[in-house]
């Protein structure tokens, strides 16, 4: 009988212990130019599908850590999916309670993944004076934090943990990855904590990188008005306290058509099966690509997977009636 020989070091603790260290990949086919090259980084492949899982253990294990968080907290966060589904899963590895505040666009994908985590759904479905739901998922939260013994709001629009997340654990994988000077990063916002924590990690050994921020049409962090948008986990209706404006050096603002076409394109051309934001960075660096230095190198961040999507970017009805109802077609200049 043949002997097999386990290496324990390869075992994982947990499935928490299998967050971080995702591939860096070189997408030459989706872009093709000699004048650039672009890395991905393929944070899909993380256990609980997105970026989030980083944020989501980094703020439970270091509340835990340090004692704001015990055995008898009650998480609460509001959220469009992701973030939710990791703390679900980073809360079930931690046996606690969790509650999510989502509002009507989640996609149905992510609302059963988060059930089956053992999530606690509070749903919303009055829109905020700017069309979305974002204010009304905060003044909910309140309610529950007067409501529920125990309960520990994430926040992580504002919590400062956020970004450490990724200045400590994503943007360090990228510099040890990529072994080479970094020109430009270019990642999508929403809270703002990723791109960062990654902007302030790479600037310690590359001080001239240039960060360019992908935000949504119809989004509000950088001052833009407020209009219609339906892809989740890209943009947001208020501005997020984490934000520093001046650490961001140019901002391409991404419609829902534009999006939807970079995440065909890249499921077309590199067979990446990824989410609404993956997409719209897809969009926003062929905007630019043609202007850029050559030999530029570009750091980018692939949020999520697309299976999540299945319903929306990918369902050819549902992009027909986005079309039909004339979302997603405004152009927004480049703003320096």
């Amino acid at each position: 009988m043949t002997e097999f020989v386990v290496d324990r070091e390869a075992i994982a603790d947990s499935i928490v212990s299998c967050i971080g260290n995702t591939p860096l990949v070189h997408l030459n086919r989706v872009f093709p130019q000699k004048n650039i090259e672009v890395l991905a980084k393929l944070e899909l492949m993380n256990p609980g599908g997105s970026m989030k899982d980083r944020s989501a253990r980094f703020i439970i294990e270091q509340g835990i850590r340090e004692g704001s968080i015990d055995k008898n907290s009650h998480i609460i966060e509001s959220t469009s999916g992701n973030f939710g589904v990791a703390l679900a899963m980073v809360c079930k590895n931690y046996n606690l309670a969790f509650t999510a505040v989502v509002d009507p666009k989640i996609t149905k994908t992510n609302l059963k993944i988060l059930g089956l985590l053992g999530a606690r759904i509070e749903m919303v479905n009055k829109p905020d004076d700017q069309g979305g739901y974002l204010k009304t998922r905060i003044n909910r939260i309140q309610k529950l934090l007067n409501e529920i013994p125990e309960a520990y709001w994430i926040n992580q629009y504002a919590n400062e943990r956020n970004w450490q997340a990724y200045f400590y654990d994503t943007a360090e994988e990228i510099i040890r990855q990529t072994n080479k000077p970094i020109d430009y990063l270019i990642a999508a916002v929403s809270t703002t904590g990723s791109i960062l924590g990654c902007a302030r990690r790479m600037r310690e050994n590359f001080p001239d990188i240039k960060v360019i921020a992908v935000d949504a049409v119809g989004s509000v962090i950088f001052g833009t008005p407020p209009e219609k948008r339906e892809l989740p986990g890209i943009g947001s209706s208020r501005i997020p306290e984490l934000l520093n404006r001046e650490e961001i050096d140019q901002i391409i603002h991404v419609n829902d058509k534009e999006s939807i076409q970079g995440c065909r394109d890249l499921l077309d051309c590199e067979g990446i099966f990824a989410g609404g934001s993956s997409g719209s960075i897809v969009a926003a660096i062929k905007k630019i690509s043609s202007s850029l230095p050559r030999h530029s190198r570009i750091v980018t961040i692939l949020p999520d997977r697309g299976e999540r999507y299945l319903d929306s970017v990918y369902n050819d009805e549902w992009v027909n009636q986005l079309s039909k109802n004339n979302l997603g077609n405004t152009d927004e200049e480049n703003e320096k």
